[in-house]
């Protein structure tokens, strides 16, 4: 028996939730990792860590990767994903993580514009307003430093842009097999990133040869999850919900790091948890 739509769109939520977590843990991860390794360097072995998991469900579930569902717009999904991995890692080694993290907040905008004209998705005006609320509790919590209009700026939005067409076309993509696009999408990033290891290429030592496998793994879950939740409910219900990848990373970075919450961040991520109550408010009316 097929679920009901309700209870579909909360597993689509519960999933993108754990993916945006993922999404938060794999950004710190490759944030410690591009300082020493080149950008395409750790894309490739990326996806060969990826490999690790993606083998065994591969010789599990038997997915066709030949036979895919619109070959161009598959391809066009995995340029985007690919140039949005290389775009925020390029854009990380000269900008504070932070204000990286806010033009990728700009994504869900992005991707709210979007879902009307690519995907034929309506979206309710208290969308807009809860996302534009979210994004404003994004530049209060995370105080964009000067550095954020520097000459490495423009890489982070076209990350973002990237980042938000990937995420639509994942969506136009929901009825093919939620491994193949996986598969794909980190076979043609990792096939990107070699391309360019003859021009930077430094030695790993082991324990960053383990965290590279590392950040593989996470991310390839990370993907699984939302790509899986982009097949169970709209783009626009999903597209405020990466927000809480603040959250994720002030809770973390209290817990490893101690770094105790300011007044900014507090004040800010309490403007994103109210506009994510606003809208599971609306919906649970409607």
């Amino acid at each position: 028996m097929l679920p009901s739509r309700p209870a579909t769109i909360g597993l689509g939520v519960g999933l993108y939730l754990a993916g945006v977590f993922l999404f938060a843990l794999n950004d710190a991860l490759g944030k410690w990792l591009v300082k020493d390794y080149g950008v395409g360097q750790l894309m490739m072995l990326r996806a060969v860590g990826s490999a690790f998991v993606l083998g065994p469900m591969m010789t599990a579930l038997r997915p066709s990767l030949v036979e895919v569902e619109r070959p161009w717009l598959q391809a066009l999904r995995v340029l985007c994903m690919a140039g949005d991995t290389f775009a925020f890692y390029w854009a990380t080694r000269f900008m504070p993580l932070a204000d990286v993290m806010t033009f990728y907040m700009a994504a869900p905008l992005i991707v709210t514009a979007l879902s009307a004209p690519l995907l034929g998705e309506k979206v309710e005006r208290f969308r807009w307003i809860a996302v534009l609320a979210g994004f404003v509790g994004v530049l209060i919590a995370l105080k964009p430093t000067p550095q954020m209009f520097s000459w490495a700026s423009p890489i982070a939005l076209i990350g973002a842009i990237m980042f938000a067409f990937g995420q639509t076309f994942t969506r136009k993509l929901r009825r093919a097999h939620w491994l193949q696009l996986t598969v794909w999408q980190f076979a043609g990033a990792g096939l990107i990133g070699a391309m360019t290891t003859p021009f930077a290429w430094a030695s790993p030592g082991a324990f960053d040869l383990v965290l590279m496998a590392l950040v593989g793994i996470v991310s390839m879950f990370c993907f699984v999850l939302i790509t899986r939740a982009l097949a169970l409910a709209r783009a626009a219900v999903l597209a405020p919900l990466q927000y809480s990848a603040i959250l994720w990373a002030t809770l973390m970075g209290w817990i490893v790091w101690r770094d105790v919450p300011t007044l900014p961040i507090i004040v800010g991520n309490a403007v994103i948890i109210a506009s994510g109550l606003y809208i599971a408010a609306k919906d649970s009316k409607r």
